[in-house]
This record gives C-alpha cells, structure tokens and sequence, in this order.
C-alpha cells in the first residue's frame, strides 16, 4: 500500500457548534481510533486537518496508509470513514483507524481486471459489479490492486468473490457476491442465431 503524510492539529472542543466553525475555517473535524478502550468502547482522539491536505488523499484511486502527526506526535492509520454533505457533497467528517504492523486490518482494495476475455471476443460486453473487494490481513501484506484475469471467461459467465483466490489474504466480502460478467449483446445473439441457423 502507498503511504502518504497528515498532519493534524489536536482538537479542544468538540460538539455540532465547534465542527462548523472549523469547516468554515477550511478545517475538516477528524477522529483517530486506537488500541485504547474506555467503557467498553474505543477512545478516539479527536483533532482537525486542513481540507487542503486532506483532499490529496480522499480524490484518489488509491488506498492509502497515512502517517498521521498530531501535536507532533505519529500515527499509522487507514481512514475508516467518510462523512460527506448530502447536497454539497462537501466532507463532513473523517474516522480513521490506528494501524500497526503485526495486527491484520479489513480495508477494501480495488479490482483490476486483466486479459482480453473469451466472451467478449465472441461479442459479449465484460460488466464489472464491485470495484473493490474487502481483504484482512497485515497493511504491508495489503496489494494496491487486486488482479483478476478474465480471459477465459465466457460469454454469460461470470466470476463471483469465493472463486478468487489471492497470497496473504483472507477475502472478508461475501464469496456470492458477483465480480464481473460478460453479457450478451445484441451482436453475439445475432452471431449465435446465424450459427444456429447454418
């Protein structure tokens, strides 16, 4: 996985009131989840990031682990998740999850399909369900991609998350859960039907 750098600002007052004022200072509120838990849930240290720096590691394709600085002091972390404006589409608010290198972590990890499928040289469309399938596992286990080759994939055939298969990794997503396809189209029936019909 890609690492990428943070740094925040520790936040002294929380609440809907204290959020606002921030965000309309270019502020986005954050909190970071650890190891530490308080009445039987995890304690979160709350602090703030610049939009401006956060926005580098939100608009991306990648999964990133960031190498978070609070007040000076590092963290390893995923973001867990997101809270976006339901009109604006604005960041609201960021979870992330303190990492470390020993304890395995489910994080979703982008498909990538490779190959030139059977199915589709006869005609057929490939049709991706899920851009990303969830994966356990140590983070510098995690693969930026996962690659999945489809060349032998036939036409009204499809590859479903419990035929993969991948090194290091247990797969978390639901093994029913349809990846790819490749569907028939009007061309590949009308070859089929000529076929038929000779």
């Amino acid at each position: 996985m890609k690492e990428f750098a943070l740094t925040g600002t520790k936040r002294e007052t929380v609440g809907k009131k204290a959020s606002k004022l921030m965000r309309k200072e270019g502020l986005i509120p954050c909190n970071l989840y650890g190891e530490k838990f308080v009445d039987g849930k995890p304690e979160a240290l709350s602090f703030s990031i610049p939009m401006t720096e956060l926005r580098k590691a939100i608009y991306t394709p990648h999964i990133y682990v960031l190498n978070l600085t609070i007040d000076g002091k590092e963290h390893k972390a995923i973001m867990k998740e997101l809270q976006f404006h339901p009109v604006t589409d604005a960041v609201l608010h960021v979870d992330f999850l303190e990492i470390s290198e020993e304890k395995p972590i489910t994080v979703g990890i982008p498909v990538k399909l490779n190959g030139l499928a059977v199915g589709v040289r006869n005609g057929g469309k490939l049709n991706l369900s899920i851009r990303k399938i969830n994966v356990t596992a140590p983070y510098k286990q995690i693969p930026e991609v996962l690659d999945i080759d489809v060349t032998n994939l036939e036409l009204g055939k499809s590859i479903k998350v419990g035929q993969l298969n991948f090194d290091g990794l247990k797969i978390a997503t639901s093994p029913e859960v349809i990846v790819c396809s490749v569907k028939a189209t009007r061309a590949s029936r009308s070859a089929a039907a000529a076929e038929g019909a000779e």
